[in-house]
Formats: C-alpha cells, sequence, structure tokens
C-alpha cells in the first residue's frame, strides 16, 4: 500500500461520515455546547389597544422569554420593547423593533438570536415571511415559543404555523375590535355613557359618580359626564340661530370673530393643543351645526377608523390608520337624554334640513349656495337684506355705471331645475330706488295701528304701510313705547339728514339694529318689507313697496 492510500484509509477511518458529507457539500449544523445557545435579544410589544399597563406586558412577555430560553443556556443581552404600537405597524416603522433591525449589521453588537415572548404580539399577516428572510441574512437566529424552538426557514412546517400564528394575529386584533365596538355601542344606546373623548363646544366633563362596574368601582374609576358651560353654550345657541335666520356659516363666523367670542381652541386650550386658536373658521361653525350631541342625546360612531395602504404600490409599508364619516347605520344614538340639551331637537332638525336644501341644489360653487354676509371693502345699504321671491336666496350686490345694484342671476342656479325655469334670466334693484322708497315708508308708520299711504318723492312708487303687530291686533293699541320706537328710527332716518348725508355703514347699521328685510318679486315689480323696532322685539311691521323698478 502506497503512502498516499495509507493517509487516505486513514482519513475515512477517523471520521467517515464526516468525510462523505464534505464529499457530498452536507452542511452539518452542531448542537449547542455546554455553553447553551449564548446571548440573545429579547423584543416585545404593547399597544393601546391591549388595554394593559406597558409595565405589566413587558414583564410577562420578558418572562417567557426568559422560560423558553434559560433551559437551553441562553441569557437576554439587549431588550426591545415598543409601546403603543399596533401589531398592524411593520416592523421598519415601529421604533424599537427598527432599532433592533438596524443593531442587525453591527457585528459588535453583543447577541447573536432574537428571542419573543409571544409570536402573535410581534407579527402580524404576512410581516414574519417579510422580516424572517432580513434576520437570517446576518446569520442570527429567531427563537419562537410557539414553535419549541430555533424558527429553521428550510422547516416547511414552521413556515406554515409561522403564516398560522400571523393570520390568528390578525383575527385576534379584528374580533377584539369588534367585541370593543359592541359594548361600546350598547352602553351609548342603553346609558347614554360619555365614551371619552373631548367633550363638544358648550360642554365640560365633569365627574359623573363611582363607575356601575363594582371590579372597576373598588380599583378608583369613575364615570364622566358633560354638563353645560354656559358662556361657550350661549355661543352654540347664537349660531344656530343666526343660521336658521339665514346667515351663512362665513357670515355667523366672521361676526362672533367681530365680538371677540373665543372660538373653542381658545376657549379650552387645554383639549386642542393641536389648534392655533386663531379665532372662527366657516369649519368650525359647519361642525357644530352637524353636531347632533347638543340636543342632550349621545351619539357614538358619526367617525369610524379605517386602515389605508400607506403606499398603494408597496404593500409591504404597512398601513395607516384614517378617519372618516360613518355610514348613517352604524351611528348609534342613546334612548333618552344622555345630558342637559343647547339645542332643540326641532331646531337642530330645522338647520338639517336647511343645509341639505343649500347642498340639494348640485353645485359646489359658493354663488350656488345661500350667499353670505361676507366682509367687503365697501359698505352696502342693504347687505344681506333682500332676497329673491323666485328663488328665496339672497341678492346680492354689485356696481354698474357708478350705481350700486342688487341683482340676482339665472345662471347660478342648477341647470334645467324647476325653480331655473321660473327663474328669469336676470332680477336687479337699484339701490337709491330701494332706499328712497324704505325711508318713505318708515315715515307713513308714525302711527302703526294705522295703515296709511304715501307717495315717493322721486321714486313714483307707492307704498302700503300694512301693519302685523305679534302683540296686538291691528286694531288694538301697540304696545307701550312703539311710538317712540318708530319717532326714534324716523329721526334716525330723515330723508333730509341720514338718507341723503349720512355715511353708508351708519343706515346700513341702522337697518340691521332693526332687522329690516325685503322680498322683492319680479314678477310683480313688488317688495314685501318687514322690520322689528330696537327695543321693541314683539312689535313687526310689514308693508309692500311697489313700483321699484323702471
Amino acid at each position: 500500500m502506497t503512502r498516499k492510500e495509507t493517509t487516505l484509509s486513514h482519513d475515512i477511518t477517523d471520521n467517515p461520515w464526516a468525510t462523505l458529507d464534505a464529499l457530498i457539500g452536507i452542511e452539518v449544523v452542531d448542537l449547542p455546547d455546554s455553553t447553551g445557545i449564548g446571548q440573545l435579544a429579547f423584543y416585545g410589544r404593547c399597544s393601546t389597544e391591549d388595554n394593559q399597563d406597558p409595565e405589566t406586558s413587558r414583564g410577562w412577555q420578558s418572562g417567557n422569554a426568559r422560560k423558553f430560553i434559560e433551559p437551553l443556556g441562553g441569557t437576554i443581552a439587549a431588550e426591545y420593547f415598543d409601546v403603543g404600537q399596533s401589531r398592524s405597524v411593520p416592523w421598519p416603522r415601529r421604533p424599537q423593533a427598527n432599532q433592533l433591525l438596524a443593531a442587525l449589521k453591527d457585528p459588535d453588537r453583543g447577541w447573536n438570536a432574537i428571542v419573543v415572548g409571544e409570536g402573535t404580539r410581534c407579527w402580524f399577516g404576512n410581516q414574519f415571511s417579510l422580516i424572517a428572510p432580513r434576520i437570517a441574512a446576518y446569520g442570527v437566529g429567531l427563537w419562537i415559543p410557539e414553535l419549541g424552538g430555533e424558527f429553521d426557514p428550510r422547516n416547511p412546517s414552521h413556515s406554515m404555523l409561522m403564516s398560522v400564528l400571523g393570520g390568528m394575529s390578525e383575527s385576534e386584533r379584528q374580533h377584539a375590535q369588534a367585541r370593543v365596538r359592541a359594548a361600546m355601542d350598547a352602553q351609548v344606546l342603553n346609558e347614554g355613557r360619555h365614551q371619552g373623548g373631548r367633550a363638544p363646544y358648550g360642554y365640560v366633563v365633569v365627574d359623573g359618580g363611582p363607575h356601575p362596574n363594582p371590579r372597576k368601582a373598588t380599583e378608583g374609576y369613575r364615570l364622566r359626564v358633560l354638563a353645560i358651560d354656559e358662556p361657550s353654550a350661549e355661543a352654540v345657541r347664537r349660531i344656530f340661530a343666526e343660521y336658521l335666520d339665514g346667515c351663512g356659516d362665513r357670515a355667523i363666523a366672521n361676526g362672533l370673530n367681530r365680538d371677540a367670542i373665543p372660538c373653542p381652541s381658545a376657549r379650552r386650550p387645554d383639549q386642542n393643543r393641536h389648534r392655533r386658536a386663531d379665532g372662527w373658521h366657516p369649519s368650525t361653525v359647519r361642525f357644530i351645526l352637524e353636531n347632533p350631541r347638543y340636543t342632550g342625546y349621545a351619539f357614538f360612531g358619526r367617525w369610524i377608523r379605517y386602515e389605508a395602504l400607506l403606499d398603494p404600490d408597496d404593500v409591504a409599508a404597512g398601513y395607516v390608520t384614517r378617519f372618516r364619516r360613518a355610514d348613517p347605520s352604524r351611528i348609534v344614538r342613546s334612548r333618552r337624554p344622555a345630558h342637559p340639551e343647547i339645542i332643540t331637537v326641532d331646531d337642530f332638525t330645522q338647520a338639517q334640513l336647511l343645509r341639505r336644501s343649500k347642498g340639494s341644489r348640485g353645485l359646489p360653487a359658493m354663488s350656488r349656495l345661500e350667499r353670505t354676509g361676507r366682509s367687503t371693502k365697501r359698505s352696502y345699504l342693504f347687505h344681506g337684506r333682500i332676497r329673491c321671491a323666485v328663488c328665496s336666496r339672497k341678492m346680492h350686490a354689485d356696481i354698474r355705471d357708478q350705481r350700486v345694484y342688487y341683482r340676482c342671476m339665472q345662471r347660478t342656479l342648477p341647470p334645467h331645475s324647476p325653480v331655473a325655469s321660473a327663474h328669469p334670466r336676470s332680477v336687479y334693484l337699484r339701490e337709491d330706488r330701494v332706499r328712497d322708497a324704505v325711508t318713505t315708508w318708515i315715515s307713513t308708520l308714525r302711527h302703526p295701528h294705522h295703515a296709511r299711504t304715501a307717495l315717493a318723492a322721486g321714486a313714483g312708487a307707492t307704498h302700503e304701510a300694512v301693519p302685523d303687530l305679534a302683540t296686538a291686533s291691528p286694531t288694538t293699541t301697540a304696545p307701550a313705547g312703539t311710538d317712540e320706537a318708530i319717532n326714534a328710527l324716523i329721526t334716525s332716518l330723515n330723508p333730509d339728514t341720514a338718507a341723503s348725508a349720512a355715511k353708508p355703514t351708519t343706515v346700513a347699521a341702522i337697518y340691521r339694529s332693526a332687522d329690516l328685510r325685503l322680498v322683492f318679486d319680479p314678477t310683480t315689480d313688488a317688495a314685501t318689507v318687514t322690520l322689528r323696532l330696537p327695543k321693541q322685539e314683539t312689535v313687526c311691521l310689514s308693508g309692500r313697496l311697489t313700483g321699484l323698478r323702471d
């Protein structure tokens, strides 16, 4: 036997399987030696939806991990624990999980494997199939209690079981959400319970007594209920009253800002830290007008959370939480009043019907909706005070040939609608003619319980004073103080002084204080005029003006 044959025979005799494995190319994984599996990094997660104390959750998860690896000689060298992160959030978007993934690149990280306390808390859906190859690429092991050992990517049973765990995690989360939502719906429906969150403007959250659950009551939990915050509640009542009186969202917001009424974020900065407290906006008024909780009933589920892909072209990036209005069928209302009302159900319903009537006109442009009292550089005497009898909208001011006109255009109505078919192409009224007619009509009201007829100088129009006293019939004596109020109004609008010489802003303020309103019918060329005397709100005077146009 040659020397070469002797050497080869000696190698095979020492470890024939090792020689054969080397020739075939089989990689043999040695069992852990007496030193154990070594140093590991622990990862866990706790979110608000779990309704657990983060310290308690971290304690039992890390305890499970230690019980799993210590018999195998493993110890935890580093801990990564995410708090307030939903399991649906991918690992790269979780702060602690992202740090763990970044540590994989560090050869001096101090650990060679990762262990978790519970797999369903760490992975959701298909997350494991995206993370496991990344961890394995750096030669780091992954120990999972549900597998009873280290994850083996070459074992199809392991891959299948982890896919099942991901599905179970997703199903568990959805079932928990459904149970919590059903319980909260029942609490609102049967008890009218306040479910937390910021109190609507006009209310404050106060103590409502011990919690009805005996266990929670012994732990010190208290119910929270809504009570009226009178200063802000008065602003809410004003918003609804002005809206029902014909003002738009922007006009109401401008009026509140003009009167220095604190907006919600200014009134309660502690619960509106994300707001700038920079005054009232039309959107703020809109949200108040659309909030049914002002009726005294509890409502829940008007807005829902939903998850949308962060990047539709990259599903692995995961989902983000968004909010949207819920379907009306999912909104829950208490069977009985749950807190003091600020607005009656009737007034709230009227406001919603009015908003729907505006929105049903079809076109989103503001000119196609109710014209509001927007601020303008120029002062107009009848700004927001003249309505078209055909479409019921306010006629807005326009300047042509140095004259002020109030107009209502057919083209701003929904095409082919019944009101557009009955509406003239354009309706114009000269401001000076309306001013003279109104001033002359007011001058005939010195005795409001007698009808009078007068001729407008220069206008060629007749003005019939037809009184309509809310507290007395036309043949009875007007309430005390009526004559004095009428005399004061006539003096302020004397044709020789106010109407011809006073500033438009002054005359407009007088009209506003008297709540002067006109409804012009272009088919008859006549207008119905009404006013309420200042400091005599119970007295409503009305009349008819004719011949206002050439």
